[in-house]
């Protein structure tokens, strides 16, 4: 056949085939390119449509052709999702192969490129494709199989490929010059270490301010399922030479000591992040000048801090009196004296019984205010996290 006898044909297929512009989900003036598929022995003969603008739509060598049917009730999206899957199922696109882009299917269909790449995030999701990124999109070698499905919580997070996350770990290791047999017993070492963490949570401060680690113990316990134990630190070492399991958790002021039993033990030190109190100290600060303040705690750590706090906040305005809920005689006298009272929550019911029994001593009642946690909202949610608890939200 001569040239051009064949470029005739070439046009009236054209001709024959151009479509007309989608209703929807399609970017208007292009129009879809057909692609003739030849003998085997070689490559295809693609044609364009041709732009209303006197341009001509880019071609790729490929012998797949998507048809959409603009006046379908099946929607585009739908429709070129299954197109996808049966060149995949059929071995069109075989494994490993790229596929082409929101751009090239966009020219190839009249689809708007925002309808094609929410198919290809579809196809990830189902495990049909993935994604490189910076390299496009590839169909997924079906042989190998997906050894982690990401759960739904962790899906919604933002997650999508465990498998992926998996992989680089293991390939930064082989990178750094690790055998397979090394990367396993690295691994298994940590995630064994991770076990023996997670076994027990050991609450320590110093026995002079023992009472944080009590406020914590009393927060954590409800919100962890493992069983959570006080220690003083003068106690810690001989606690963790009889049984080196657990992450031992203390208050950021005593971290540092705390660190290095747990690193001389190989465990774990968590530091907790404590309340703001941002309330308490908006209504200190609004209290008028010659005010009697009282705080109650069973952490003298606490108050002293609490005393600094305060003194920064209003100098001399206010008077401070401080009290630890077991010494009776400090506590009536602080009860007496004061027009607000701040405590914690192990401390309330000392207070409450204290004014009960003496209402007669008292000129006036003071106004209790108990703060409603020492811990921050997130820490607990946090700890879970470093020690391997799953959180409430995946539990249920």
């Amino acid at each position: 056949m001569s040239l051009s006898c064949c470029s005739s044909a070439v046009v009236d297929h054209q001709q024959r085939n151009v479509s007309r512009p989608l209703a929807t989900d399609t970017q208007p003036g292009l129009v879809e390119s057909e692609i003739v598929t030849g003998p085997q022995d070689t490559p295809p003969i693609v044609t364009t449509g041709i732009a209303p603008y006197g341009g001509r739509i880019p071609t790729w060598p490929t012998g797949v052709r998507f048809h959409i049917q603009q006046e379908s009730d099946i929607p585009a999206s739908t429709q070129l999702y299954n197109q996808i899957c049966f060149a995949i199922a059929a071995r069109h696109y075989p494994p490993g192969h790229r596929l082409p882009s929101t751009r090239q299917l966009a020219m190839q269909t009249g689809l708007h490129r925002n309808t094609i790449s929410k198919v290809y995030r579809q196809l990830e999701t189902d495990g049909v494709v993935e994604a490189m990124a910076g390299s496009g999109i590839y169909v997924r070698d079906q042989q190998k199989p997906r050894e982690i499905k990401t759960p739904p919580h962790i899906r919604n997070r933002g997650v999508t490929d465990l498998d992926r996350e998996v992989r680089k770990c293991v390939d930064g290791l082989l990178n750094a010059g690790c055998t397979l047999q090394q990367t396993r017993e690295l691994l298994t070492r940590e995630i064994d270490w991770r076990l023996r963490c997670g076994a027990r949570v050991l609450v320590s401060t110093p026995r002079e301010d023992i009472g944080a680690s009590m406020l914590i113990a009393e927060e954590l316990e409800p919100s962890l399922d493992v069983p959570v134990e006080v220690v003083p630190m003068e106690e810690l070492e001989s606690v963790l030479e009889s049984s080196s399991n657990g992450t031992v958790v203390t208050s950021r002021y005593f971290l540092q000591p705390v660190e290095e039993l747990a690193k001389k033990h190989s465990v774990r030190a968590v530091a907790v992040d404590l309340n703001d109190f941002r309330h308490e100290l908006a209504m200190l600060k609004e209290l008028r000048q010659g005010s009697c303040v009282g705080l109650v705690s069973i952490s003298p750590g606490i108050l002293r801090a609490a005393e600094v706090i305060l003194h920064s906040m209003r100098g001399n305005e206010l008077l401070l009196m401080t009290a630890t809920p077991d010494v009776g005689s400090r506590l009536l006298a602080l009860l007496r004296a004061s027009s607000h009272v701040l405590c914690d929550r192990p401390s309330l019911p000392l207070v409450e019984q204290s004014l009960r029994q003496n209402r007669s001593q008292l000129m006036r009642m003071p106004q209790v205010h108990c703060a409603e946690s020492y811990l921050s909202t997130d820490t607990i949610e946090l700890l879970r996290k470093e020690i391997g608890l799953q959180t409430p939200a995946a539990a249920s």
